[in-house]
């Protein structure tokens, strides 16, 4: 923990925290409405896709920020860096996490939202609009399910050690057919060693899910922050592990690759990518 970020108010969280889930509820309405009825459809690469929902929501929730928050720096997936450059605290947004699904209707996306102050992520909300899940949290303050007030349900991830008997999620980067190194052949190794091993195709929700208990673990390779700077608050906070896939801790270092866990899932995951715990 930065000591910039050891000198974050109890109120000031709670106050971010009401606003991120003000601001997802907006942003997830307005995919919600847009489910599918996509048309404009275009590629940022050559099969990353983009709709103009993702702008729509992405314009709501960077329009938020910069009404509450105007002194802060915002990292938002289609418009980039945008705010306070200076700022030592930043947003970070992704509108619509699971496009390709989205545009395929396929019912599983979302929106993410972040605030990081110097390098800890302190508020982290994930909202899936079809669901009607609300995943939040604050550092400290525990993951939860469900909207605070409501009776929400704390989470926690699994206490299962065993990579035999797990079930496993990761996605893959969008130059797949370029890269090789593209994770196909760490998921060959744990879809023979794993109980399963899934793709939603929303990382985001893959690390909400391993909050939530649903998946045992999560790894995947070169993100983004917008992709996981809410869901690793949120597996944290469920007493979860999450590290590099070279088991270090910067993740703001790019490219970041992680691998999300129990503690003892977490050191056979890494030993499964060839890193020892004593690197980690």
């Amino acid at each position: 923990m930065s000591e910039a970020a050891s000198t974050v108010a109890p109120e000031d969280l709670a106050g971010r925290l009401a606003f991120a889930i003000r601001a997802a509820y907006e942003a997830g309405e307005i995919l919600r409405q847009g489910y599918g009825h996509a048309r404009d459809i275009g590629l940022k690469g050559e099969i990353d896709l983009v709709t103009e929902y993702d702008l729509r929501s992405e314009k709501t929730l960077v329009a938020a920020v910069e009404k509450s928050y105007p002194g802060e720096s915002i990292l938002a997936e289609e418009s980039g860096w945008s705010g306070a450059a200076e700022a030592t605290g930043r947003w970070l947004i992704d509108p619509l996490d699971g496009t390709t699904n989205f545009a395929h209707g396929l019912p599983l996306f979302c929106v993410s939202i972040a605030w990081a102050l110097g390098e800890d992520t302190w508020v982290g909300v994930v909202y899936d609009p079809v669901r009607h899940e609300l995943f939040h949290a604050v550092h400290g303050g525990g993951a939860w399910l469900g909207p605070p007030g409501q009776d929400p349900r704390r989470l926690h991830v699994t206490a299962e050690s065993d990579l035999g008997l797990s079930l496993l999620v990761t996605g893959f980067p969008y130059d797949i057919r370029t890269n090789p190194d593209n994770n196909l052949d760490h998921f060959a190794a744990f879809a023979l060693q794993a109980r399963g091993v899934r793709r939603l195709g929303s990382a985001a929700l893959d690390l909400s899910y391993v909050a939530a208990g649903r998946f045992d673990g999560y790894w995947e390779l070169r993100l983004n922050p917008w992709d996981w700077a809410a869901g690793v608050l949120l597996v944290r906070e469920a007493g979860g592990v999450v590290t590099r896939v070279d088991g270090g801790e910067d993740l703001f270092r790019p490219p970041t690759s992680l691998v999300a866990a129990n503690r003892e899932l977490h050191t056979a995951m890494l030993k499964r990518l060839g890193v020892s715990p004593e690197s980690g």
